[in-house]
C-alpha cells in the first residue's frame, strides 16, 4: 500500500524530525522505497540526512513550491546514504515560503503535485511539517493519507492537541476527505517515572487504538546521530532508540497505518467500539491542577 504521511505537532521540540528520519530510514533497511520531504525551514531533517548544503539541479523544496511550471519530482531529489531512501531537501529560504504562497493559485496545494508523482515510485512518503499549523503544515494535510503525531511523555504533552485535531477536520471537510490520524507515537518515553507513566495512560485513553504500541524512549544516540549527519538507525544500530525505530517500521508494516483503519493494531475491541475520531482533552494537561 502506497501511503503518505505528514509527522505533525504544532509544539517544537517533540521529536518530529527524529520521527521521519528514523522511521525512513528504518522502513528503507526493511526494503521499502522511501521519500523523505523536509518542509521545515529549520531544515534539520536535511542535516540529519547529511545533506546539508546540498542542492538538487531543480533546486529545494521551496523551489518546488514556488515554481509556476508544473514540478518534476526528480529535479528536487537527491538519493541519502541509505539505500532506498530519498530526499526532498529544505534550506532557508524555505523561511519565506508563508508570504510567498498567499499569492500563488491553489496555495493551500502546492506540495500536492510532487506526491502524486511520489506515489508512482516510492512505498512511503513521510514529510517533516514546521512546529505550526501555517501554510506548510496545511500543503502537507492536503496531501497526505494521515497525520502522524509525535507526543512527549512530559508535563504539556496534550498542551494543543484540539487546534491540531480541530484543523485535520477543517482540511477533511473542504480540502482532502481521505485524511486522518494515521496514529499517535509517544516520543521521550520514560515508564520509569510516575509521569511518564500518567502521561501514556491520559494519551491511550483519548487516542484508543490510535497509540502505537511502540513507544520511542529517551536516548542520547538519537541525539548524537544528527551532527554526524547520519539516521540513528545507522549511527548506532544497537541503541535503545534505533531498535525502538524499528520496531516503529514493523509495527507499520504489519498494520499499515494511513487509508487502511486503524482497528487492528493490537486491540481486541471491535471498531465500531471506537469514536470515529477521538476528541481531545478540554481539561488541564496530565499532572496539572
Amino acid at each position: 500500500m502506497k501511503q503518505v504521511i505528514a509527522v505533525a505537532n504544532q509544539k517544537g521540540g517533540v521529536g518530529k524530525t527524529t520521527t521521519v528520519v528514523n522511521l525512513g530510514a528504518a522502513l528503507a533497511l526493511a526494503g521499502q522505497r522511501v521519500l523523505l520531504i523536509d518542509l521545515d525551514p529549520q531544515a534539520n531533517l536535511t542535516s540529519g540526512a547529511g545533506l546539508k548544503g546540498v542542492t538538487p539541479v531543480g533546486g529545494t523544496i521551496y523551489d518546488a513550491l514556488a515554481t509556476t511550471d508544473e514540478p518534476q519530482l526528480d529535479q528536487y531529489t537527491l538519493e541519502t546514504s541509505v539505500k532506498g531512501l530519498s530526499l526532498v531537501p529544505a534550506n532557508r529560504s524555505l523561511t519565506g515560503a508563508e508570504l510567498d504562497l498567499v499569492e500563488l493559485p491553489r496555495r493551500e496545494a502546492r506540495l500536492q503535485p510532487l506526491v502524486e508523482q511520489g506515489r508512482a515510485r516510492y512505498d512511503y512518503i513521510l514529510v517533516d511539517t514546521p512546529p505550526s499549523l501555517g501554510l506548510l503544515t496545511l500543503n502537507a494535510f492536503v496531501a497526505a493519507d494521515g497525520i502522524l503525531i509525535p507526543l512527549t511523555c512530559e508535563y504539556f504533552a496534550l498542551e494543543g492537541v484540539a487546534d491540531l485535531i480541530s484543523t485535520l477536520d477543517r482540511v477533511r471537510g473542504s480540502l482532502n476527505a481521505r485524511l486522518e490520524v494515521a496514529g499517535v507515537l509517544l516520543t521521550m518515553d520514560d515508564q520509569r517515572t510516575n509521569l511518564g507513566q500518567q502521561v501514556a495512560s491520559e494519551v491511550r485513553s483519548f487516542f484508543k487504538d490510535k497509540v502505537f504500541r511502540t513507544t520511542i524512549p529517551r536516548n542520547i544516540r538519537l541525539g548524537e546521530a544528527p551532527s554526524y549527519g547520519l539516521p540513528g538507525v545507522i549511527y548506532d544500530e544497537k541503541s535503545k532508540g534505533a531498535e525502538a525505530y524499528v520496531a516503529l517500521a514493523r509495527e507499520i508494516l504489519t498494520n499499515p497505518v494511513a487509508s487502511s483503519g486503524l482497528s487492528e493494531r493490537g486491540r481486541d475491541e471491535p471498531a465500531e467500539s471506537q469514536p470515529e475520531e477521538p476528541s481531545p482533552p478540554t481539561t488541564d494537561p496530565p499532572g496539572e491542577g
